[in-house]
């Protein structure tokens, strides 16, 4: 432990959290060895520190240290950055040109966002880490170098060799031992020490005097997630420092600078515009269908109703009761007074009574089906044209298709 208060000092590093001492203690122990190592962490979480403790810890210390952002340099130029050219081997090579593995020759190469090495690189890359040879771009010359390799990605790199955009081999070669730097909401006892830290070093930069944090701010500073890690939180404590007054700095105030901190600790939702604009479409599609039903039952009604007016249809409130008994059946939620209406006694429903007092009929079809029936006759009527029906339903085609794959029609 007194080993890790002594790199934390020599570094400048903030934190007491356990993750961090467990990435420095690793970090401390694969130092004097030759071995590679893939450094992990999301975006602004202080990767970059580590390659430069290995390196200082290591036997290479009295050699070149090299960073390179493979992110940064275009797929054109990288393969002469990392490993040279001879002149004349592209447009524009009017010399020969050394490469970062030829300067760094006995030294260390840090490679960070590595994953965004083209495969060509990889390639390349691989060969150095399993044989330390190199050629040149636009030479035939096998070339010797001595360095150790330590990457970093904020990425899965198992999701990208599983996409095919790393290369497996490669992958293992450079994960010979990992570190994990932890995001800065996992180290909440941190986030206020890197605060003092940052407000010193902005005060001392601007001539001001520090900010402070009321203990309501503080609590909120310590609730945010901080999805830019200690790079946010540093341009965040700047520009307070620049831009405010008043160096005691309350809920309000912080606020300010974090606009969303109310939303900070809330489960992330994935907004997806297309899932709700078919659910908008399925939405006007069973409303319609409810149009259609009702329109269909009103119809059955008035059928029905002129139907018991007339007294020239013989036996047909006799051959029809079980029908008048169906659609007039009593439940729970009815407020007519059926419980009289049966196949034998059917004279005793007064026309103008159950149209008076009737107010709601409950419809038990099925939605589905009359779905499946409504989309049916769209087709029928516009020849199987499924935009021509779509448009006649008021969905897109899209849905309309999964409709027909889902009702298999």
């Amino acid at each position: 432990m007194n080993d890790v208060q002594a790199i934390k000092n020599r570094f400048g590093l903030i934190g007491n959290s356990d993750l961090l001492n467990r990435a420095l203690e690793k970090a401390i122990r694969v130092a004097p060895t030759d071995i590679s190592v893939l450094v992990r962490g999301e975006s602004g979480v202080g990767k970059e520190s580590i390659p430069r403790i290995i390196h200082q810890l290591s036997h290479r210390k009295h050699n070149a240290y090299i960073a390179v952002n493979c992110g940064a340099i275009p797929e054109g130029t990288i393969d002469s950055e990392l490993f040279g050219h001879e002149k004349g081997s592209f447009t524009g090579a009017t010399g020969t040109r050394k490469g970062y593995f030829e300067e760094a020759d006995g030294g260390t190469i840090f490679l960070d966002e590595v994953v965004e090495l083209p495969h060509a690189t990889q390639v390349r890359l691989l060969r150095v880490l399993e044989t330390g040879e190199f050629i040149k771009v636009g030479s035939s010359k096998i070339q010797k170098t001595n360095v150790r390799i330590v990457a970093a990605t904020n990425e899965s790199m198992l999701k990208a060799v599983e996409k095919g955009k790393f290369r497996e081999d490669l992958y293992y070669r450079l994960n010979t031992v990992e570190i994990n730097i932890p995001p800065l909401r996992d180290r909440n006892e941190d986030i206020y020490l890197l605060f003092r830290k940052f407000a010193l070093d902005f005060s001392e930069k601007y001539h001001t005097t520090p900010i402070v944090l009321t203990d309501e701010a503080r609590m909120l500073l310590q609730k945010y997630r901080w999805p830019g890690n200690i790079r946010q939180l540093r341009n965040l404590v700047e520009q307070i420092s620049v831009l405010e007054t008043n160096k005691s700095i309350d809920v309000e105030s912080l606020k300010q600078y974090l606009p969303q901190i109310m939303e900070s600790n809330l489960p992330a939702t994935i907004s997806d515009k297309k899932q709700s604009f078919d659910f908008n479409e399925e939405r006007e599609l069973l409303y319609k269908i409810l149009f259609e039903l009702r329109k269909e039952l009103n119809d059955v009604k008035k059928l029905t109703f002129e139907l018991m007016k007339g007294n020239d249809i013989p036996d047909f409130k006799e051959e029809n009761a079980g029908l008048v008994k169906r659609v007039f059946e009593e439940n729970e939620n009815d407020v007519l007074p059926l419980q009289s209406v049966d196949d034998e006694d059917v004279e005793s429903f007064a026309p103008y009574n159950v149209a008076e007092e009737y107010t709601e009929v409950e419809e038990s079809l099925s939605l589905e089906e009359n779905e499946k029936e409504l989309i049916r006759k769209a087709l029928e009527r516009n020849s199987n044209k499924r935009k021509s029906a779509a448009q006649e339903l008021g969905i897109s085609e899209r849905t309309l298709y999964r409709k027909i794959k889902q009702y298999d029609l």
